[in-house]
């Protein structure tokens, strides 16, 4: 086996984007490649995530073309779709070819562009998101994805007496940090009271409980460590992945809020990285919507089960708390381009555990983890990142 580094980064702003989804990819992309400090030649493989394009764009073969555009014509190209674990499992499997010597540099990300004024309208890019539900079961009765973590959130409340005030305070929190983030969507901050004042998307959410629906694109080189050692981009170690699923449809699972996928997926990642969560200095987690963010936490063993919003609602999981969670603002804030978002995790991951994150940086933070997931959370991958001077890592 051998070890695999991120060795560069990039990600475009995430927003509204006019650029097409070449361009946009590129914007990453190249930036990532610098960062490294990698040349076209260097590349031997592009991991690559797009889940909408097809439906959104009539674009169905992406891989090739965007490496086209980025001067990587010829490589091997592979496009994922996971829905909103995209680029999380091009990055998993990206990482898997390194650890196997099957591939020494490996360009990995994903774009998207699924915002309104793409031209789909609100209501277009509803049904587009929900065709990740179950097409006998789900989609059928109208059941979107706000009523799905609706449904698992209203159960937790049920269980563990979670109230919308502290789901309004991880909106609160994640708006804050995406305050400090300049290329989130939402780079502003907000109240406890604007937002349980706001109309109800599907109880208990209210509009700022939801994410917004973005455009944007995020690119890391992925390379060995010998490799890494010879390329200037200032690496940071990829400890362990996780990646697990849980049983489609929704009304099938063993318990509702529950999030069983990135219990596994966890579990994985940290006895592959030799850790516990009681190792994480921080975590970018997929908070779709507020309660899913409370979910995470609990699945992930970050906060006790039934303790996830009370930890938000105390400052347990804001900057300066005992465990930073979505320091970048989040899907919540930051904004969720479906196709880019695990791959803007990771860049966020590197810039913290680089210590490049500027105001929102995370103290002393030495070991980061990502937790992205697909669908009704059936699919769930968890990376753990590790700086250089936390642990074994590349020599300088």
């Amino acid at each position: 086996m051998h070890d695999a580094h991120v060795v560069g980064v990039g990600m475009t702003p995430f927003g509204v984007h006019d650029a097409t989804l070449p361009d946009l990819f590129a914007e990453a992309a190249l930036p990532a490649l610098d960062d490294a400090g990698a040349g076209p030649d260097d590349v031997e493989a592009l991991y690559f995530g797009n889940a909408m394009g097809g439906q959104i764009e009539g674009d169905s073969h992406l891989a090739p073309t965007v490496a086209s555009h980025v001067g990587l014509a010829g490589i091997p190209c592979q496009r994922f779709e996971d829905a909103c674990a995209t680029s999380s499992n091009a990055f998993k499997n990206a990482v898997r070819a390194v650890e196997a010597g099957q591939h020494d540099v490996v360009l990995v990300g994903g774009v998207e562009r699924c915002s309104p004024e793409t031209g789909k309208g609100t209501g277009a890019m509803t049904r587009i998101f929900a065709s990740a539900a179950h097409g006998a079961y789900e989609r059928p009765t109208g059941l979107t994805f706000p009523g799905v973590f609706a449904l698992l959130t209203k159960r937790h409340m049920h269980e563990h007496g979670t109230t919308a005030e502290q789901l309004a305070e991880v909106a609160v929190k994640n708006h804050y940090h995406g305050s400090l983030n300049d290329r989130a969507h939402f780079g502003k901050e907000t109240t406890t009271e604007e937002v349980l004042d706001g109309p109800v998307v599907a109880d208990p959410f209210r509009l700022h409980d939801c994410c917004p629906f973005s455009d944007g694109a995020a690119a890391v080189v992925v390379a060995s460590e010998d490799v890494a050692a010879d390329l200037s981009g200032d690496p940071v170690r990829v400890a362990g992945v996780g990646h697990a699923t849980d049983v489609v449809p929704l009304a099938d699972k063993a318990h509702p809020s529950t999030t069983q996928a990135a219990r596994d997926a966890a579990s994985e990642a940290y006895d592959a990285a030799g850790i516990t969560a009681d190792d994480v200095d921080f975590a970018e987690v997929h908070d779709c919507f507020t309660g899913a963010e409370v979910l995470a936490t609990e699945a992930l063993g970050l906060v006790a089960d039934g303790e996830g919003g009370a930890a938000a609602a105390e400052g347990r999981t804001a900057l300066g708390g005992e465990i930073p969670v979505n320091p970048s603002g989040g899907l919540k804030a930051k904004g969720h381009p479906i196709g880019a978002t695990g791959a803007a995790q990771i860049v966020e991951l590197t810039e913290q555990l680089r210590g490049d994150a500027g105001e929102r940086s995370v103290e002393d933070a030495g070991v980061g983890l990502a937790h992205n997931l697909g669908g009704d959370a059936a699919t769930t991958v968890v990376s753990v990142l590790e700086s250089t001077d936390a642990g074994s890592g590349v020599a300088r």
